[in-house]
């Protein structure tokens, strides 16, 4: 049975409105996807009906929305493979879930000397904090370089990781490029040098299945809102060990078994990377949407995507003087493009006027745009609910962009 799109545009409420008297054509679902009217309607049923602190209380609804809670945790553990449901931190998103290992991992395991790899195609939220790391323990920063199609260049990647490297941060597929690097390759190379690999999972949970198990990386980090979720909920998962052997990123209520004034010990995992109330209402709504998603066709959905982007790509390689930035073989449905003689700003611009949301800058990835030699990029990312008109309405906006900007 072909995969019905139409069906599932139905469930996302926002995409039947308007943008200036225009039908709403939204192309910008690598930044944040809309939500389905079942995860609208779970945020709103729990405030009205079940809103409660968790882990705190003895009343009912306190009781309540810890179950939820806990229930959303194992949801998510199943979800990507995890084998605990311990593994699993509620994070405010992907940034903190990084940003919580780069301190606390490396403030006990890393060292002066020692040095950690990113590639060039990560997003900021995945190079700050291990920069911020670096100086902070007097280690190095290594890159693994991108190819001129945007794929990582891995011939000397053991000796980019070598005994020295501590940690390995990686995406799984580029929010700039759509690029999947060969994770396999990676981490493997990494356990072989005794380093940990933390996978920055957003663009990759949201369009295709994940197994942390399988892939064996040490942590892997991801944003609710990305994945039909509300914004403000985000995942880390890691090895049980390793989470064990780190300190606490942050100190408050509910990560604490015993509290004095000469010393503090510990609640066990996950408690202890959850400090202060936790956003258990996104917690919840995160559980609706990965119930949403595993109640769809998704391996037609990922099918689906990955037609719109080859129909995407050969549309506008169309368009005369037009680039797209990032064609390898293994790609997420993004696109990101310029046009000669037409600055992405002002192309984006005129296609909001036109009801078509892309996204347009430098994507907090500034070294992908000085790598290939721009100060920023269109970008235009699908997700299964876009179909083959929303392409042609983008393809037709752009070339009226082009003739109105030349």
């Amino acid at each position: 049975m072909a995969f019905d799109v139409e069906q599932i545009r139905s469930q996302f409420p926002i995409l039947s409105t308007s943008v200036y008297g225009k039908s709403l054509v939204y192309l910008d679902s690598g930044a944040t996807a809309q939500k389905p009217l079942c995860v609208i309607e779970r945020e709103r049923e729990l405030y009205l009906s079940t809103n409660a602190n968790i882990h705190r209380g003895v009343h009912h609804l306190s009781d309540k929305m810890t179950a939820l809670y806990e229930q959303a945790r194992k949801r998510v553990c199943r979800f990507i493979g995890a084998t605990k449901s311990e593994q699993i931190i509620f994070t405010s998103g992907a940034t903190a879930s990084i940003n919580l290992v780069a301190y606390s991992w490396c403030e006990k395991f890393l060292q002066q000397g020692d040095n950690i790899v990113v590639s060039q195609i990560e997003h900021h939220s995945n190079i700050v904090p291990w920069q911020l790391a670096a100086q902070r323990k007097g280690a190095e920063l290594r890159v693994i370089p991108v190819a001129d199609n945007g794929e990582l260049i891995l011939e000397n990647l053991d000796q980019i990781i070598d005994s020295r490297t501590r940690v390995v941060a990686v995406t799984q597929a580029s929010n700039t490029l759509g690029t999947e690097p060969c994770l396999r390759t990676i981490i493997d190379m990494a356990h072989s040098k005794g380093a940990v690999v933390l996978v920055d999972g957003c663009q990759g949970v949201v369009h295709g299945k994940v197994d942390v198990t399988e892939l064996d990386c040490d942590f892997y980090a991801f944003s609710g809102h990305k994945l039909y979720a509300p914004t403000g909920i985000g995942v880390l998962y890691g090895k049980s060990e390793l989470l064990e052997a780190m300190p606490p990123f942050m100190g408050g209520g509910d990560m604490v078994d015993k509290v004095t004034f000469a010393r503090t010990t510990f609640a066990p995992l996950p408690l202890k990377f959850e400090a202060g109330t936790a956003n258990f209402v996104g917690a919840v709504a995160l559980g609706e949407a990965i119930a949403f998603l595993e109640s769809i066709d998704l391996e037609g959905a990922i099918a689906h995507e990955q037609e719109l982007l080859r129909y995407a790509t050969e549309r506008l390689l169309s368009i005369e003087g037009l680039t797209i930035y990032g064609t390898s073989q293994c790609k997420s449905p993004i696109i990101s493009f310029n046009v000669a003689g037409c600055d992405h700003y002002d192309i984006g611009m005129i296609l909001d006027k036109m009801g078509i949301a892309i996204r347009t800058g430098h994507h907090c990835a500034q070294p992908v745009m000085e790598r290939f030699g721009v100060n920023g990029m269109c970008r235009a990312s699908l997700s299964f609910y876009n179909n083959f008109a929303d392409i042609d309405a983008l393809v037709a906006g752009v070339e009226r962009a082009v003739r109105m900007l030349r």
